[in-house]
């Protein structure tokens, strides 16, 4: 769970990419960026190393880590970069 001002974000996982790491929610190097993510980023191993390049840190094998850095990386537009089975929510006023 993660809780704070406003918000508060909870998952109970399926494990099937990354058994022992993949947990969430996940957050970014510096906790600053958390998603909890039921879905799938098929193409997760192909912009990891293009992340990486840009400076980002990655502490799992799980697809849903790209989204975290993606987000910090490309804004809004990286949900273009994902192929995959999910759908997209923001939240804010």
């Amino acid at each position: 769970m993660h809780l704070e001002p406003g918000v508060g974000l909870g998952h109970r996982r399926l494990s099937i990419i990354d058994l022992s790491t993949g947990q969430q929610p996940l957050y970014n190097e510096d906790g600053s960026v958390v998603v909890v993510f039921n879905g799938e980023i098929y193409n997760f191993q192909d912009l990891v190393p293009e992340l990486q390049a840009l400076g980002h840190t990655f502490r799992t094998r799980s697809d849903t880590e790209v989204i975290v850095h993606g987000w910090e990386a490309w804004g809004e537009d990286c949900v273009q970069r994902f192929r995959g089975m999910f759908c997209v929510r923001a939240l804010g006023p």
